[in-house]
């Protein structure tokens, strides 16, 4: 900016009305600005951002929740695990619930059940959020509690039993992500793809068996039996024995990315080479596995972009209860192929 502000640490905290004067704008303009409203010009919006940032200038958050009725918070709930898919969702969330102008408040589940949601939602409904994320990646069974706040459900349908003033939900695509990575494999020539899925009661499990068996059926490949793993690498060191002195199986899709690493270890203790001789595919897109050997293919999961647009979809829902707001828009499908997926021996010579 061509001008700059000074404050001694002896004056007053600025007020909108001083970023107005060093911006050249309206008090309205500004409001408009920090409350993140549309019919502002870009330049206008640069200039008062920058003025506030000049100033120090901070929004009274108090001061509005006492006059809107409102406390400028979102809660979530969310499952209390340092996994990385369930992590990466989080600080996405975070991100994008701070970008709209609020607060978040995070109450962790130790298990998932309802018991467990409905206590957390209790927590975060006593200290007077607007509105509350459900980014638990299971709820199976009813979770019995009334909410008097929009509620949006992050990668699983609202829970049964769940009544709120609205509820509103964003997919992350699993369905699509497990279909695009079993058709990869069926691409490259393999008869059919074996799936490792993760516990039973979670629907991000349900969602990529259905995404599996959907590639398989549309070409007309045989459906071998389900392998059932708990996400932790364990699982997957454990599924790979089992299935390490079948020679008939040369591609693998397992639901997530450490499962798939616990996967390779087992098959290649076994002598089983990967992608030699096997082929396998995680899902969620840790970056950590670029780096293994060889490095993982996997699904990755559109975590920012479903953050970003739950939020938008919540946030809409709390200032403007009466409007509907754009429909959501279909969460990015993409494959990222490494170095553990080739064609299968019979098609290598």
């Amino acid at each position: 900016m061509a001008r700059e502000a000074e404050r001694g640490t002896d004056s007053p905290l600025p007020r909108s009305a001083d970023v107005a004067q060093l911006a050249g704008v309206s008090r309205k303009t500004v409001s408009r600005v920090l409350n993140n409203e549309p019919y502002v010009s870009d330049e206008a919006r640069r200039r008062v951002l920058d003025a506030a940032e000049a100033l120090g200038y901070r929004l009274n958050h108090a001061a509005r929740a006492l006059a809107s009725g409102r406390t400028r918070s979102i809660g979530v709930v969310a499952l209390g695990t340092a996994g990385y898919g369930t992590a990466s969702l989080l600080v996405h969330i975070e991100q994008a619930v701070r970008d709209a102008g609020y607060a978040l408040r995070v109450v962790n589940t130790p298990d998932g059940g309802p018991e467990s949601i409905a206590g957390a939602l209790e927590s975060l409904l006593e200290q007077g959020v607007d509105g509350v994320i459900v980014s638990e990646p299971f709820v199976k069974g009813e979770v019995s509690v009334r909410v008097n706040v929009p509620v949006l459900f992050i990668g699983a349908p609202p829970a049964p039993a769940f009544t709120a003033s609205r509820t509103l939900s964003v997919s992350v695509g699993a369905h699509e992500l497990a279909r695009a990575a079993t058709e990869h494999l069926l691409d490259l020539g393999h008869a059919t793809v074996h799936h490792l899925s993760g516990p039973r009661r979670w629907y991000a499990t349900t969602d990529r068996i259905e995404g599996w068996r959907a590639a398989l059926a549309a070409r007309g490949a045989h459906e071998p039996p389900l392998l059932n793993g708990d996400w932790s690498a364990a699982s997957g060191y454990a599924a790979g024995r089992a299935l390490a002195s079948d020679r008939t199986v040369t591609a693998v899709f397992a639901a997530g990315d450490e499962m798939a690493i616990g996967l390779i270890h087992a098959l290649r203790e076994a002598g089983r080479r990967v992608p030699e001789d096997i082929s396998v595919v995680g899902f969620d897109g840790n970056p950590v596995f670029a780096y293994v050997s060889p490095p993982l293919t996997t699904a990755r999961q559109p975590f920012e972009a479903a953050a970003a647009e739950g939020i938008r979809l919540l946030v809409h829902a709390i200032e403007q209860p009466d409007s509907e707001p754009a429909p959501a828009s279909d969460p990015p499908v993409e494959l990222v192929v490494r170095g553990s997926t080739a064609p299968p021996p019979s098609l290598r010579g």
